[in-house]
């Protein structure tokens, strides 16, 4: 696509990959491979590669089936038998089993004993787990809950942090055929229960506790009540993270995991379920996400053996919880024979720079954490290359909301010139990424590389009309193997339908506003549901915290956009002060002066409000739209689903400042 005549010209990247990086990546031996034996075009780089992909969409994934060789137990009629949205039928007639898959590297004695797992925890070094091992675990793991009854399509969930006994039990699961959900342990009895009670769990995993923040937090009470509230489980699998013994009534850990039973992988349809994966449920239930084993299977093979260039040499770390989607593309590294790195604690103990002392001591390669864990580091005046080796990470990416510039600026500064920034952005909703990570392209300050193979990612204006260089509705206008073979409990797929496909019928329409640059990057601005629209001018509020957060005054922040009834607009900015800090007249002059200077006059807040902090979702993610909700006036019990956030006392705040208001 060329540029109009009168546009800027394109800023210099921030990185660009060398010609040896760009010959040695395997998406580069991907295109060669498929331009020999699918018709794939030889020439132009990713960008021909991208736009093949999308056009010829089942013969792209027949290539990556086959490029990545995937054991279809029985053959596929054909790639994509419909490709409706929602309801895309993808492989019909083949059989295939995802922890097969994860854990074929054992079979290769020349690599059977190396680290398939490094778990690190706030009290110990990296402990290995070796393949063989891993998969002689799985195997007993199998056993044992074939015993227990488990058949293809129960569900077994896990209240587990990220240790490597999540990563046996998920595995032990999809190889029986059955259904995986998980939790993480800081998630209270509420939040889980909004979660397990509707899949039904016939197996729960759980610990007696964990630690975070160099503290231990016993939850046998909160399991008691899940044991309570659960009653369609069979059986309670105890973990003594914390040495404590296994309550009455449990198995323990230990005793299912003992025996040399070789694995057996049940063969199960391409689309069977593979996992149930959960929406934030900010304002209900959460959306129980139901995702195949198939789907899975190809979608994660693809982004982390293509985009993320994953290999057998390559240690995979991401900072994450097992309540949040990236702890199951984490373990699917696996996929690629790559070592998974599992940390398990809290993201700044000892001291704010502690993921990078977790990247140097397991050697990672791919450095894999949010965006607003970079922010923080640099507002704490960390120097990750200075206090740590980090010269095995050969890319940093991340997740979890838009990386400001400033964030590109620093890690760039303070990591290494010469270092691969992937931005990447998706959702719980496909378990995968929709734009991201392409080590063979440029880096631009602010912007994702591009949009994902076989992803038809556009941007479209209010009319469904296609807009470059404009912001515009997020949709993907065909289908992707990991989209959700359905929600749980929603028979007749109404709830399925109106999450993505009401404003655009037949196209995947996620609630994000993006940019697609006119040379093929990406920028995101946030919600479109949250979206401030003042006067007729759109903007993201991921815009207004990238501006306003760089003042070193503002810890964190939140901005509302608010239509009043009388045609009016009220747009708030709540602050959360850095210690020392004080709002009076010069700071909010200096705030609004940000604003104005480095985005648009029209988005300077009408008020500005310290608040004693801003409430996220269990992820992490800011809850805007049930503040918005809280504003206007409806109660806190229905603006938000109280099991969803992290501090509900928080909220309360926001509903005492509507109270002023009303």
């Amino acid at each position: 696509m060329t540029s109009p005549a009168n546009a800027a010209p394109q800023p210099a990247p921030l990185w660009q990959p060398g010609p040896d990086r760009i010959a040695g990546a395997r998406v580069t031996a991907f295109q060669t491979w498929a331009a020999e034996r699918y018709g794939a075009p030889a020439e132009g780089g990713y960008e021909a590669l991208h736009r093949w992909s999308v056009a010829e969409l089942d013969t792209f994934w027949k290539a990556v089936a086959d490029w990545f060789d995937v054991r279809f137990s029985t053959p596929y009629e054909t790639v994509l038998a419909d490709r409706s949205m929602p309801g895309a039928q993808w492989f019909p007639g083949a059989t295939l089993n995802y922890a097969e898959h994860a854990l074929r590297t054992a079979e290769d004695p020349a690599r059977a004993q190396d680290a398939a797992l490094l778990h690190v925890d706030e009290t110990h070094e990296p402990v290995a787990t070796s393949w063989a091992e891993l998969r002689r675990q799985v195997g007993s793991l199998a056993a044992e809950l074939r015993a227990l009854g488990v058949r293809p399509g129960d569900r077994v969930s896990g209240y587990l942090p990220n240790i490597p006994q999540a990563v046996t039990a998920l595995l032990a699961t999809a190889a029986v055929g059955a259904v995986w959900t998980s939790c993480a342990p800081d998630f209270g009895a509420r939040s889980v229960l909004d979660r397990f009670q509707q899949v039904e769990p016939v197996v729960l995993f759980t610990v007696d506790g964990y630690r975070y923040g160099g503290k231990e937090h016993d939850r046998s009470d909160v399991v008691a009540e899940l044991r309570r509230e659960l009653p369609t489980l069979r059986a309670v699998v105890h973990i003594p993270l914390l040495g404590t013994a296994a309550p009455q009534g449990t198995l323990d850990w230990s005793s299912l995991t003992e025996s040399d039973n070789e694995p057996v992988f049940e063969q199960v349809p391409f689309d069977h379920p593979l996992w149930v994966l959960y929406s934030s449920g900010t304002t209900g239930l959460p959306k129980a996400i139901v995702q195949s084993q198939g789907g899975i299977l190809l979608e994660h093979f693809k982004q982390l053996g293509l985009h993320c260039d994953l290999g057998p040499q390559d240690r995979f770390f991401w900072y994450t919880s097992t309540g949040w989607m990236m702890w199951n593309f984490l373990v699917s590294g696996l996929l690629t024979g790559t070592t998974v790195v599992l940390y398990d604690g809290s993201p700044g103990f000892p001291e704010t720079g502690a993921q990078w002392g977790v990247a140097e001591r397991t050697g990672a390669t791919l450095f894999g954490t949010s965006a607003a864990y970079v922010m923080a580091c640099r507002k704490a005046d960390v120097h990750p290359s200075r206090d740590h080796d980090l010269s095995r990470v050969k890319c940093v990416a991340t997740t979890g909301s838009p990386l400001p510039p400033d964030g590109f600026r620093w890690l760039h500064d303070e990591v290494r010139e010469d270092l691969w920034i992937a931005s990447v952005s998706g959702g719980t909703d496909v378990c995968s990424c929709f734009a991201g990570a392409v080590p063979t392209l440029p880096v631009h300050i602010g912007e994702l590389q591009a949009a994902c193979l076989g992803t038809d990612l556009q941007a479209w204006d209010p009319q469904g009309k296609p807009v470059v260089d404009e912001v515009g509705e997020l949709v993907v206008v065909n289908p992707m193997p990991s989209m959700p073979i359905r929600f749980w409990n929603d028979p007749d797929g109404s709830r399925y339908r109106d999450s993505y496909f009401e404003m655009f019928p037949g196209v995947w329409r996620h609630g994000d506003w993006i940019t697609i640059t006119d040379h093929g990057s990406v920028v995101i601005h946030g919600r479109s549901d949250s979206t401030l629209n003042r006067q007729g001018v759109r903007m993201g509020s991921a815009d207004i915290y990238e501006v306003v957060e760089r003042l070193p005054e503002i810890r964190e922040s939140l901005v509302i956009g608010l239509e009043e009834p009388d045609g009016g607009y009220w747009m708030p900015l709540f602050v959360h002060l850095a210690e020392g800090a004080v709002l009076d007249d010069d700071l909010r002059t200096k705030v609004k002066q940000a604003i104005r200077e480095q985005l648009s006059p029209r988005h300077v807040p009408d008020e500005i409000i310290e608040v004693p902090g801003v409430p996220h979702t269990l992820t992490g993610k800011r809850i805007e739209v049930p503040v918005k909700r809280l504003l206007q006036g409806t109660a806190l019990e229905k603006a938000v689903n109280p099991g969803s956030v992290d501090d509900l006392d928080l909220l309360r705040f926001y509903e005492a400042v509507a109270r002023k208001r009303g």
